[in-house]
């Protein structure tokens, strides 16, 4: 998976601003564990978007979800979500189309 707009700290595995004329850089691995009714955090979250290819825009499914779209991944964070959603951060799967 490649971050855009922002990086991986891997020193306070945290998410930080990208590097000067870094346009994606790689997110480590990253392992779902699925939870039956779990509490969503409320701070210390970013809310990133991932997306299977770079065009972030897809066809709408019948469910009304873009078909590039997969997932939020909730990255750490230790400033606001606005400032990563400002800067447009999201995550993709593959860089080429």
């Amino acid at each position: 998976m490649f971050l855009e707009g922002a990086r991986w700290n891997y020193d306070t595995h945290l998410v930080d601003e990208s590097q000067p004329k870094e346009l994606y850089t790689d997110v480590p691995v990253i392992h779902f564990l699925p939870k039956v009714n779990r509490e969503l955090p409320t701070s210390g979250f970013y809310f990133c978007p991932l997306y299977k290819v770079l065009s972030r825009a897809g066809t709408l499914s019948t469910t009304g979800h873009s078909t590039n779209y997969v997932l939020f991944v909730e990255l750490p964070t230790n400033v606001d979500q606005g400032v990563w959603i400002k800067a447009g951060v999201a995550m993709f799967l593959a860089l080429k189309q």
